[in-house]
C-alpha cells in the first residue's frame, strides 16, 4: 500500500501497515495435560489458527487451507475444544466441525451440510455444540466415534454454554427468547440423566423474568454449580444451594463483558467456593483469586485487562494486555506470580512513544459517562481530537495498547475512546441506560466529551472528529446529523437506517432495535427522528464510509443509500467498499487502507 506524502516524508512515522500488523489477537485458551492451546488471528493472512504450547515449545496445529472461526449468531465464538489426543474445531469456510489428532496434519470432518456450529465443548466422547440451522437454533451432541448427532434441547430462540457436570449426570445451559439479548434477560436451564441413560425433562434454575441476565455456568470438581448473574446489579458469581442461588464474595463490579460471542471465560470456580476471575476497578482490570472467605490474592501485575482464563495446578493462564503491552498469552505462576509470556506481547512502539490512557469520568446531560483519553504525542497544547465510538452498542473499550489509537496519537491527534452510557463494565443500570435511548444518550456522551476536554484545555474543540464501526457508526452519523460539534466523521459498516437494518439483519439482532429505539409500528415517529438517512440534509460536514460487501449485519445497500443521499446534497462524502469483507474487516491490506484513507480524509478537511 502506498503511504501518503506526509507519511513518506517521515519514515519514522508509525504507518497504517505497521498498526495493522501489530493487531495480532488471541482467543479461547484451553489447557489439558497435552499443553495450552489457543486460537490466534493474524491480519497478514486473515486466518485464525490453533497454537499449542507444550514443554516450552510452540507449534501451530492448523494446516493451510483451514481457519478456525465460528459464525453462529454471526459473531461466533467457542470455535474449538480438546479431547485427550485431538483438537476439535469449527472450520471458517464451511462452518463444519472437524477433528484433528495432535500428531496429524490432516483434519477430518465430523459434520456435513449447511448447518453452522459454535460453542463447541468436548465431553465424554461427544461434542456439545450450539447448532444453527438457518433461523432455528438448538443444542446438539455429536459422537466423536461416528459423528452421530442427537438433539439435546430445542424450542428456545437461542442457546449458549452447554456444560456437563464432572460425573456426566447433569447438563446445564443458557437460553433466551426474542426480543431479549443475552445481556438483558436469560434463563439457566438444567436436565438430569435418568437411570436408563436418557435425559429427563429440562427445568429452569434461574432467570426468565426479564430482571437478570445469566452467563458462563460452571461446575467445580465436586459437582457444585455456579453461574454469573447480574441480579444484584453486576455480573458476579453465585453458587447453587438447596435454597437457590446465593452470592459469593465479590467486588462490586462486572466479572464479565456482554456475551456477544460464545465461549467466553472471564471466571472459573476452583474448589470450596474459591474462584479465579477478572473485573475492573476504577477503569483498570484486575485478575484475582478470591477465597471462600472473601480474601483476595491479586495476580494482575503490570497488566490492565484479562480475558479467556484457564487454570491448572501450576499456572493461571489468560490473554493479558496493558497500556504499553499488546495482547499476549501468559502463564502466571500460582506460587510466586512470575509471568511467562508464551505468545504475543511485543509492542510496536518504544514505551516512551506510546500514548497512555487516562480514565475519563465526565458529566453528560443529567448523568455521567466514562472512557479513556489518549494525549497526542507531538506536544501540541490543543491538538485535534478523534472520538472513538465502539460498536455493539452494548460493548466496551479498555485501557490497553491499541495500535489504531497509537496511529492517531503519533500523527498529532488526541483520542477519546468512549464507554458511553449503555456500555458494559459499569453494572446493569449503566448498561440499561440505553433502553429506548439509542441515538440520544450515546450521542449526548460523544458530544459532551468534546466540551469536557475542551474546557480542560486538552484539545481544540473546533477540530473534533468522530468515528465508529457498526453501532458506533450509527452514533457517529446521528452526532453529525443532529449536533453541531464535529468537523467530520467516519462510519465503518455503520447503521444509517435502523428500520432497514431491522428488515435485513440476522436473527440474533432482529429485535435488538425494539429495545434500543422501540416497536417499529408503534414508535415509527421515534424511528424517523433518529434515522440519519432521513436527515442527511442536516449533515453539513464531510463523511467517509467503509463497508464490507459480504456484511450480513449492516448490509452494503444501507451504506450506499446514505452515501448517495449525502452526495446528492453536495456534501463532501467518500465511500470505500471491500468485496471480501464481512462485518468487521480482517484483511491486513483492507485494514491499512481504511486507516490511511481516513487519516488523509481528515487532513484534507483541516487543509493540511
Amino acid at each position: 500500500m502506498n503511504e501518503t506524502r506526509a507519511s513518506s516524508q517521515n519514515p519514522d512515522l508509525f504507518s497504517a501497515a505497521e498498526a495493522v500488523a501489530a493487531g495480532i489477537d488471541f482467543a479461547e485458551l484451553s489447557v489439558s495435560p497435552a499443553g495450552l492451546f489457543w486460537n490466534e488471528f493474524r491480519p497478514q493472512d486473515a486466518a485464525s489458527r490453533i497454537w499449542r504450547w507444550s514443554n516450552g515449545a510452540l507449534s501451530c496445529l492448523t494446516p493451510e487451507g483451514f481457519s478456525v472461526r465460528s459464525r453462529v449468531y454471526e459473531y461466533g465464538g467457542g470455535s474449538f475444544c480438546l479431547t485427550d489426543d485431538a483438537v476439535v474445531f469449527v472450520n471458517e469456510a464451511d462452518q463444519q466441525i472437524y477433528l484433528q489428532p495432535f500428531d496429524s496434519p490432516t483434519p477430518h470432518a465430523l459434520t456435513q451440510g449447511d448447518k453452522r456450529y459454535g460453542d463447541v465443548r468436548c465431553a465424554r466422547g461427544h461434542i456439545l455444540a450450539v447448532e444453527e440451522d438457518q433461523d432455528v437454533h438448538r443444542l446438539v451432541s455429536i459422537a466423536l466415534v461416528d459423528g452421530r448427532r442427537d438433539v439435546l434441547a430445542e424450542g428456545a430462540d437461542f442457546y449458549a454454554s452447554p456444560t456437563l457436570s464432572p460425573t456426566g449426570d447433569r447438563l446445564v445451559w443458557i437460553e433466551w427468547w426474542r426480543p431479549h439479548q443475552p445481556w438483558t434477560s436469560t434463563r439457566l436451564m438444567s436436565v438430569e440423566r435418568q437411570p436408563d441413560g436418557n435425559w429427563g425433562r429440562a427445568h429452569c434454575l434461574a432467570g426468565g423474568l426479564g430482571l437478570e441476565a445469566l452467563q458462563q455456568p460452571r461446575f467445580d470438581d465436586a459437582g457444585r454449580l455456579y453461574c454469573l448473574t447480574d441480579r444484584a446489579g453486576f455480573w458476579q458469581p453465585w453458587v447453587e444451594t438447596l435454597d437457590g442461588f446465593e452470592a459469593l464474595p465479590a467486588a462490586e463490579a462486572d466479572h464479565a463483558p456482554a456475551p456477544w460471542q460464545l465461549g467466553g471465560s472471564s471466571w472459573l470456580p476452583l474448589n470450596d467456593g474459591a474462584y479465579l476471575a477478572s473485573w475492573s476497578e476504577d477503569g483498570t482490570g484486575v485478575l484475582g483469586l478470591r477465597a471462600a472467605d472473601g480474601s483476595l490474592e491479586d495476580f494482575s501485575g503490570e497488566y490492565t485487562r484479562f480475558r479467556s482464563l484457564a487454570v491448572d495446578d501450576q499456572y493461571l493462564y489468560c490473554i493479558a494486555a496493558s497500556a504499553i503491552k499488546p495482547a499476549a498469552v501468559v502463564a502466571i505462576s500460582r506460587s510466586d506470580k512470575r509471568v511467562n509470556v508464551l505468545a504475543g506481547g511485543v509492542a510496536p512502539l518504544p514505551a516512551d512513544r506510546i500514548s497512555r490512557p487516562q480514565p475519563l469520568r465526565y458529566p453528560s446531560g443529567k448523568a455521567e459517562a466514562h472512557g479513556y483519553f489518549y494525549p497526542a504525542m507531538n506536544g501540541e497544547d490543543k491538538p485535534p481530537l478523534v472520538v472513538f465510538v465502539h460498536g455493539g452498542p452494548t460493548s466496551a473499550c479498555y485501557p490497553v495498547l491499541d495500535p489504531r489509537i497509537q496511529f492517531w496519537t503519533q500523527r498529532g491527534f488526541a483520542v477519546a475512546d468512549l464507554n458511553y452510557r449503555g456500555s458494559t463494565g459499569y453494572g446493569r443500570a449503566y448498561r440499561q441506560a440505553l433502553f429506548l435511548e439509542w441515538g440520544v444518550v450515546d450521542v449526548e456522551d460523544a458530544c459532551a466529551v468534546v466540551e469536557h476536554l475542551g474546557e480542560r484545555g486538552l484539545i481544540d474543540p473546533n477540530n473534533a472528529f468522530i468515528r465508529g464501526g457498526s453501532a458506533g457508526g450509527y452514533t457517529t452519523l446521528c452526532a453529525l446529523a443532529f449536533k453541531d460539534v464535529f468537523r467530520a466523521g467516519a462510519s465503518l459498516y455503520g447503521v444509517s437506517d435502523p428500520l432497514a437494518l431491522a428488515e435485513a439483519t440476522h436473527k440474533f439482532e432482529a429485535d435488538y432495535l425494539d429495545w434500543l429505539i422501540g416497536d417499529p409500528d408503534i414508535d415509527m415517529a421515534r424511528y424517523r427522528e433518529r434515522t440519519p438517512l432521513l436527515h442527511a440534509d442536516q449533515i453539513k460536514v464531510p463523511v467517509i464510509f467503509f463497508q464490507g460487501e459480504l456484511d450480513a449485519v449492516v448490509v452494503p445497500a444501507q451504506t450506499r443509500d446514505m452515501l448517495d443521499a449525502l452526495l446528492e446534497k453536495g456534501i463532501a462524502a467518500e465511500g470505500h467498499f471491500y468485496p471480501e469483507e464481512r462485518h468487521g474487516f480482517r484483511k491486513a491490506s483492507n485494514l491499512a487502507h481504511a486507516l490511511e484513507t481516513e487519516w488523509a480524509f481528515y487532513r484534507k478537511v483541516m487543509g493540511s
